[in-house]
């Protein structure tokens, strides 16, 4: 227990713990993403849902810590911090490459014949058997740096500080190497309800690349489209929370 506990604190952040929860929310960044983005999330539904904030290797608090470059290895060791929590029910939310890494943590979770999660929330991502071909990872640091501005998911003063890049960009790259790499098992689905999340204008998720999550589950899929783009979530936070907390309650 004592190597599954250091696991978990590895890999979880978790703002506000809320030990009289009903049920557990485990949040996955996007690609470059940080813990921290879902502070505003464990804040609004606590102590109803306890939120666990994934911390990827390679930034923040784990800056100095070997990055993970491929989808299969990373839900592996989330997996593996993860598994243990099984006093109350679990629910999965992702955000673009989050929504993959939730996806196949799932997966994992049913192969080892535990309760599969309550439910998955897969925003700005389509299904993972729909690929767009990016190539990002392989781009020039300009041209990194040029889609992070096209999705307008990171602040602008650090994309023009030279300092800050050279500690993020490392981290970015790692990152959109997995999801860029990442190819779906066929025939695998998931055992739960499913919540897709999308923008009406994301550059690079469709509606139907969105509604085709239904493939993946034998469960219930619906789709929930918002104004905006890639990162319609931060634009629309207050109705995003709502939506998640009337999903989870009551357990």
């Amino acid at each position: 227990m004592h190597q599954a506990t250091a696991q978990f604190k590895k890999w979880v952040s978790v703002s506000h713990p809320a030990p009289q929860s009903n049920v557990r929310l485990a949040c996955f960044p996007y690609a470059g993403g940080s813990a921290s983005f879902f502070f505003p999330v464990s804040k609004a539904l606590h102590p109803s849902v306890e939120v666990l904030a994934l911390q990827y290797p390679g930034r923040q608090t784990r800056l100095h810590e070997p990055r993970i470059d491929n989808i299969p290895e990373f839900a592996d060791q989330i997996f593996a911090a993860l598994r243990h929590l099984d006093d109350k029910p679990l629910a999965l939310f992702g955000h673009s490459m989050g929504a993959v890494l939730a996806y196949e943590v799932a997966l994992r979770t049913q192969d080892a014949g535990l309760p599969a999660p309550v439910r998955l929330f897969a925003s700005g991502r389509r299904a993972p058997s729909r690929y767009g071909g990016e190539r990002v990872h392989t781009g020039s640091d300009a041209e990194v740096v040029a889609e992070l501005r096209k999705l307008s998911g990171t602040n602008e003063m650090l994309l023009g500080d030279p300092e800050v890049l050279a500690m993020i960009l490392p981290a970015i790259r790692s990152d959109y190497t997995a999801i860029e790499r990442y190819r779906h098992e066929p025939g695998r689905r998931l055992d739960c309800p499913v919540t897709v999340l999308t923008g009406d204008s994301d550059p690079r998720v469709s509606l139907d690349e969105a509604e085709a999550w239904a493939e993946h589950t034998t469960g219930a899929c619906e789709t929930e489209v918002f104004r905006g783009g890639h990162f319609f979530l931060v634009d629309h936070i207050t109705e995003v929370i709502g939506l998640v907390a009337r999903r989870l309650g009551p357990f």
